[in-house]
């Protein structure tokens, strides 16, 4: 496998590999990750569908990009998808998968005309006092200490970060600053985090830095991503005769790992109380989605709070990897991202409006009528002042294709579960449905003498709590996620979020596609570039543009500099005069 850019790769057709009719493949999970690699399977490395398994714990395939109505409790979307234009891997895959909405037509061509004909963008990025504009004016708010602690982060090593929290790098010059609270909200990071992975995230989006304040930098489905992306590529998948074995849980891998190779050997499934085992040669390859934002997640009501599961169940996703990574050190190190649920919880909600009431106090603050079919909020629109940290958003209606046409679906989420609310004195985590819902009128600006009877009426309310949904950033070091395919691996791959890759940024679409990618064009020896992650960090053009969106278009000539720094910036600038160097930095409002 090699990475490669540019069209002369992107648009070529890999020879079917060689011996590749004599194959199988099996799938643990129906996540993101796993079903790209089953689609990347099909169309590059040319296996015959009937040849390829796909195991699942669930009756639904999707792992975390769900959205589904279920009977008796409503509409359920435990999150939402932020896509970026530079998602290579994943446009790659999309070409080739049909809509299911328009014939003749790929996924990538409804998505790209739909994002083009309405672009997104937000009106108000945040609010505070009950619904107020908390007018941040697309400011970043950072001084230059606050900026030099973001420039120190992003060049320091990788090596250097290891097990290392955002806050051994970032004191309140940052943390206090606007640049924080969109950056959290936005991706869920929380202080104890990885400043690795922060790092890397500043590396993998510096050319969208100045899209952060209003989400132009963003791109949506057109429904829930369920229905926008899983169904098009499981009936992709099942059109090639790919085998679907649902409500089947992998329980354990067995690997030979004494030899020169390392394989895998068998592993054993359960399936309707009954328990088999299932051989591999050398010629059965296996991926592996090891882990899982979404394991223990449970769904409350209307009137009923979530269960806050921190026990590692058998038979999911993280008592797996634990089983496989009893076996070999270069299978990684899972306790690192499951072992501590107190950091790496929060809830998503889904608020089911049921009648016109609540529209007035949306369209307030969002300056935007929910029901044109178009973008709403353009993102979340965070509440500054909330105890919960809540945010909340409203993609583009309907949101489910069955939905009523007269209905609005909010997606809400608070990243802090264990402190009362500011209206609902109790714990978020403690909450029921209606009891969140009313907390978020409040911050919305419903009258108090309102609240109460719009939750109940006017809305219906289901919360999940999602104890694991941060883990994978929790601070790590290198060999605590198992590479996508281990060194000395020959018939197997890891998948998904806690696999690990070059450059690549987690909880992305992109980073479960990309995983499968490689894992399928290493394993089946796929003549033909992986794309690699867009080079924008080492564009000088995207530097230099970041640069001054960070400093909220200030030219660097104006930071409070000492007497030699302003010395020795004059007289740099005298040396430029004249030249190609000169006049990119005034392009770029850096000088």
């Amino acid at each position: 496998m090699y990475y490669s850019s540019g069209n002369y790769e992107a648009f070529a057709r890999p020879e079917k590999p060689e011996g590749v009719d004599h194959k199988s493949a099996y799938l643990i999970g129906t996540g993101l990750a796993a079903l790209s690699a089953a689609c990347f399977l099909v169309r590059d490395a040319q296996m015959p569908g009937k040849q390829i398994h796909i195991f699942e714990k669930d009756a639904l395939p999707g792992g975390a990009c769900d959205g589904y109505k279920y009977p008796g409790v409503g509409y359920v979307m435990r999150g939402g998808r932020e896509m970026d234009n530079h998602f290579e891997c994943m446009w790659d895959l999309f070409r080739s998968i049909p809509s299911i909405e328009t014939e003749g037509v790929s996924v990538l061509d409804e998505y790209y005309w739909l994002n083009k004909k309405d672009p997104n963008y937000s009106l108000c990025r945040a609010t505070e006092k009950q619904g107020q504009d908390a007018h941040t004016e697309n400011k970043f708010g950072l001084s230059d200490a606050a900026q030099q602690e973001i420039l120190k982060l992003f060049f320091t090593p990788d090596e250097d970060l290891y097990d290392k929290k955002i806050t051994d790098f970032f004191d309140d010059e940052v943390l206090n600053s606007n640049f924080w609270m969109y950056w959290r909200t936005m991706f869920a990071f929380a202080n104890w985090h990885s400043a690795l992975e922060m790092k890397l995230y500043l590396k993998r989006y510096v050319h969208h830095v100045g899209g952060l304040p209003d989400f132009t930098a963003l791109r949506f489905t057109r429904y829930n991503q369920y229905e926008s992306m899983i169904l098009p590529m499981v009936k992709y998948l099942q059109d090639h005769g790919v085998q679907f074995h649902f409500n089947t849980k992998v329980t354990d891998v067995k690997f030979d790992v004494t030899g020169a190779k390392k394989l895998a050997k068998n592993m054993t499934v359960l399936h309707e109380g009954k328990e088999e085992t299932i051989d591999f040669t050398e010629n059965d390859y296996l991926f592996i989605t090891n882990g899982g934002n979404v394991e223990n997640s449970t769904i409350g009501g209307q009137d009923k709070a979530c269960v806050f599961n921190k026990d590692i169940q058998p038979g999911g996703g993280w008592d797996l990897w634990r089983r496989i990574a009893a076996q070999d050190p270069s299978f990684g190190h899972p306790n690192k991202f499951c072992g501590d649920p107190e950091k790496t919880n929060w809830m998503g909600v889904t608020v089911n409006t049921l009648d016109q009431k609540i529209i007035p106090y949306i369209k307030n603050i969002t300056k935007r009528d929910p029901f044109t079919g178009k973008v709403v909020t353009g993102g979340i629109v965070t509440v500054k002042d909330s105890s919960w940290l809540m945010s909340w958003t409203i993609n583009r209606q309907p949101q489910f294709k069955e939905q009523p046409k007269d209905q609005c679906l909010v997606w809400v989420y608070g990243l802090f579960t264990d402190r009362p609310g500011d209206y609902i004195k109790k714990q978020m985590r403690d909450c029921t449905g209606k009891e969140i819902c009313e907390e978020w009128l409040y911050h919305l600006g419903v009258p108090t003498d309102q609240i109460e009877d719009l939750a109940s009426n006017s809305a219906n309310t289901v919360p999940t709590m999602m104890p694991f949904v941060s883990s994978f950033f929790m601070p790590r070091a290198a060999g605590d996620r198992p590479n996508v395919v281990p060194d000395g691996a020959a018939n197997f791959a890891f998948l998904g979020q806690f696999a690990e890759t070059k450059r690549d940024t987690i909880f992305t679409t992109e980073y479960s596609i990309r995983t499968g990618m490689e894992a399928v064009y290493t394993l089946m020896r796929v003549d033909r570039g992986v794309p690699e992650v867009w080079g924008s960090t080492y564009d000088v053009r995207d530097l230099l543009n970041a640069t001054i969106q960070l400093r909220d278009g200030h030219p660097i000539t104006e930071m409070q500099l000492g007497f030699k720094e302003k010395i020795a910036v004059k007289e740099g600038l005298k040396k430029i005069e004249g030249t190609d160097l000169e006049k990119l930095l005034k392009e770029y409002h850096v000088i």
